[in-house]
């Protein structure tokens, strides 16, 4: 979009509002994402629109997908002690007497087409910040002889219901090495357990997500109806896949040659395009890291990612925004619109925030909308040139809607007030899909 129609585009932006009462919303008849003002409840889905819902809670990452069909899923579920880290801790919201995987629970059931039913899960990777873990938790109970916690997708799941999960290595969890049980406070053993339990008493399927896939992650519902609608797998355990299918193995060699005894987590991330039409959205949990090569250049792992993907519209930030989105992958995106899921006030670092904003790496406007921006972080940042693309709206803690037209050819990103179940709209932007 050229900076005359960015300016066109509806700019409605209020500070936090506090409605009493939770509306459910899913598939109201007058559902549409146009159009909305401040202070107005979020009409709801609408079948034929792509809808990616960032739901907000100051300890992890959670995002709640409707595609075209109803057909829905929950990638990622997080939940840790962020607020023990202090000073560098974000507002918990609504409050911290709930933890996070029922907060998103909540937030599922009032936004699914399908109430507590969900279609699919997937952890984009074994962090706890993604997935929950053992060592922070709402409850636990003994099930088969063991402690089982109720923690992210396991607290999730006292409430829904998924059919099917993708994930990186289960039930091997060897792939590309050894993921030992007790990884960050104990996700891989507390994922493994969770699969397992869902896989006996309510017959979930668990596939492993596979790398240049077109059609693994697909509609359940009416995909015919929607047949410019598609999903490409481009990473995960540290592989990319190019658009023709080819894959990459970026650490085959470096294990080989260094036998180390672990990889960064993060850039064994699952990542997908997802095409509507024209639209193109891309998502990569917390990909990224930096290593050598054989010959001893230092790379960034997004970098090379950036080689084998294509523009998009709107790009969920690497890692929450601390130290990623490296130029070669900024450049290759081109976002009009970036989304960053933040739980910490070490997330969107100024060294990402100068990436995002480099106009040598493309030309054209460029807003983020982050989860939550404290004020403690605006005042450090006070009068840095990036400042200007942080949506306002997002500072005192939002979800974040992206609702896609059936077309393709438009887009909007509405925030929402996540102080409170209201489902009130704090501001509403409309953008056209750019030519690509």
């Amino acid at each position: 979009m050229d900076r005359r129609n960015f300016i066109k585009a509806s700019l409605v932006s209020a500070g936090a509002l506090t409605v009493s009462g939770v509306t459910a919303c899913a598939g109201s008849p007058s559902s549409s994402a146009k159009s909305l003002s401040p202070g107005q409840k979020w009409p709801g889905w609408k079948k034929g629109h792509l809808q990616v819902h960032f739901i907000y809670t100051g300890v992890g990452e959670s995002a709640f997908y409707i595609f075209p069909d109803g057909t829905t899923m929950l990638l990622d579920c997080g939940d840790h002690n962020a607020i023990g880290r202090g000073d560098l801790a974000v507002p918990v919201l609504p409050h911290s007497g709930r933890h996070s995987g029922e907060w998103i629970a909540r937030y599922v059931e009032r936004v699914n087409p399908q109430g507590k039913d969900v279609d699919y899960m997937m952890l984009s990777h074994y962090h706890s910040d993604h997935g929950g873990g053992q060592s922070f938790y709402a409850g636990e109970e003994i099930w088969e002889g063991q402690p089982y916690h109720f923690s992210g997708f396991s607290q999730a799941a006292q409430t829904l219901t998924f059919g099917k999960a993708f994930d990186r290595c289960y039930p091997e969890m060897n792939d590309p090495l050894e993921l030992p049980d007790s990884f960050d406070g104990g996700c891989p053993a507390h994922m493994k357990q969770f699969y397992l339990r869902m896989e006996k008493e309510r017959g979930m399927k668990i596939d492993k997500f596979q790398v240049g896939a077109v059609d693994q992650v697909k509609m359940l519902r009416d995909a015919a109806s929607y047949p410019k609608f598609s999903i490409r797998n481009i990473c995960g355990n540290g592989r990319i896949a190019a658009p023709d299918g080819t894959v990459r193995d970026l650490y085959k060699d470096w294990i080989e040659r260094e036998h180390p005894t672990s990889i960064n987590e993060n850039a064994l991330s699952l990542g997908m395009i997802i095409s509507y039409g024209p639209f193109r959205f891309y998502t990569a949990g917390d990909f990224s890291n930096g290593f050598k090569l054989a010959d001893g250049t230092k790379v960034e792992a997004e970098d090379l990612l950036g080689e084998v993907c294509e523009p998009v519209d709107v790009a969920k930030v690497n890692h929450h925004g601390h130290h990623s989105m490296y130029p070669g992958l900024v450049k290759a995106l081109r976002a009009q619109v970036y989304v960053s899921c933040v739980w910490d006030q070490l997330h969107n670092l100024p060294d990402t925030l100068e990436r995002l904003t480099d106009r040598s790496s493309y030309d054209g406007d460029r807003v983020l909308f982050a989860g939550v921006y404290p004020p403690e972080r605006r005042a450090r940042d006070d009068g840095q040139p990036w400042q200007d693309i942080i949506d306002h709206s997002c500072y005192d803690g939002s979800h974040i809607v992206l609702d896609v037209e059936p077309s393709g050819k438009k887009f909007s990103v509405t925030t929402l007030s996540a102080s409170d179940e209201s489902m009130t709209v704090r501001s509403h932007k409309e953008f056209v899909t750019a030519d690509k």
